[in-house]
């Protein structure tokens, strides 16, 4: 029999500990920091979808998320219509809640409004966070911070929607912006090194 490959858990935060998935995401991804623009806004929504439901879920579903939002390139789903939300309220394997589709639409049209009026988005996120990623106390990590309400409050003046303070903070936490890896964990004063470039899609 092939010998079974253990999942660490005495170095790694608790939370990552529940299945081999989210140890690999928690290992690969979280709190790596992330600077590619569209990637980060693409995590912002995947953090939108995932408002009343746990991560696991959306990380699981997450290959059928990229699929069905054309691999979120905020140019494609701008340009989205009422026929391709109903495409999407009858895909099976995404979140079907209207309300986070149409947020996801609408918050691409304010994303490249952001980038028509000469503001990048990662220059705008990590401008606001000192262009550094933040180190938690090893602790117990906040739902949010002073600093997650400054950036939500800022995106919903750009027009976006489901960014509360609490999604963002998660999504400061996911995308590196902060270092929130438990004080036990291999991960938490190590400096991490940025997300790979995405490749470039195939067409």
């Amino acid at each position: 029999m092939p010998k079974k490959t253990a999942i660490r858990t005495e170095e790694r935060c608790t939370w990552a500990n529940s299945d081999p998935l989210m140890a690999d995401y928690h290992d690969n991804e979280w709190g790596r920091p992330e600077r590619d623009s569209r990637a980060l806004w693409e995590k912002l929504m995947l953090d939108g979808f995932q408002a009343g439901l746990s991560w696991s879920t959306i990380l699981k579903k997450r290959a059928a998320f990229r699929e069905a939002f054309e691999h979120f390139q905020p140019e494609t789903i701008a340009a989205y219509t009422e026929a391709d939300v109903e495409r999407l309220m009858a895909n099976p394997g995404i979140v079907r809640a209207r309300a986070k589709i149409q947020a996801t639409i609408g918050n691409a049209r304010a994303y490249l409004a952001m980038r028509d009026a000469g503001e990048d988005f990662a220059d705008f996120v990590w401008g606001m966070a000192g262009n550094v990623p933040i180190l938690g106390n090893g602790g117990p990590a906040p739902a949010q911070t002073p600093l997650s309400q400054e950036i939500s409050a800022a995106l919903k003046k750009r027009g976006f929607k489901f960014v509360g303070p609490v999604i963002v903070y998660a999504w400061m936490q996911a995308t590196g912006i902060v270092n929130d890896h438990a004080c036990h964990c291999f991960l938490h004063l190590k400096p991490q090194p940025p997300e790979k470039a995405p490749s470039p899609r195939k067409r």
